[in-house]
């Protein structure tokens, strides 16, 4: 496996993830061990789907990618539910948001690319790696 920190797309969640954990500190405590913890389990997992993703080829390389989809859109959905109860400022749910989506782009991408090189045959799906 490549080091990690030449794949934009894993510094970017990188990144994320070191701006999302000190804001949840600051969120309410009766709301740290449901809502809190379910937005960092999403980015978490999202975190750990690209792992596996860039380590793995082909098929279980697309599972991967669609996995680490669905987390994305968990993160999203916590983070607008933040938003709503104030949790979140509108400054800081519009730079989380930024952040997400770039993120979300990299991913369509990855995914992208990686659907055409399963569907070029073997030896290309190993040229699908994440765009650094």
């Amino acid at each position: 496996m490549s080091d990690p920190k030449d794949f934009v797309i894993l510094t970017q969640t990188y990144d994320l993830l070191t701006w999302i954990l000190p804001q949840c500190e600051r969120f309410p405590k009766n709301q740290r061990f449901v809502v809190t913890q379910r937005l960092l389990n999403a980015v978490l997992d999202f975190q750990e789907a690209l792992f596996e993703a860039n380590a793995r080829g082909g098929i279980q390389r697309l599972e991967h990618l669609f996995a680490a989809d669905a987390h994305l859109n968990k993160l999203r959905l916590y983070l607008r539910l933040s938003r709503q109860w104030n949790w979140l400022s509108s400054g800081q749910y519009e730079h989380a948001s930024r952040m997400v989506a770039g993120v979300g782009r990299l991913l369509g991408g990855w995914i992208k690319q990686t659907r055409a090189a399963a569907s070029a045959g073997p030896s290309a799906s190993r040229r699908a790696d994440p765009v650094g």
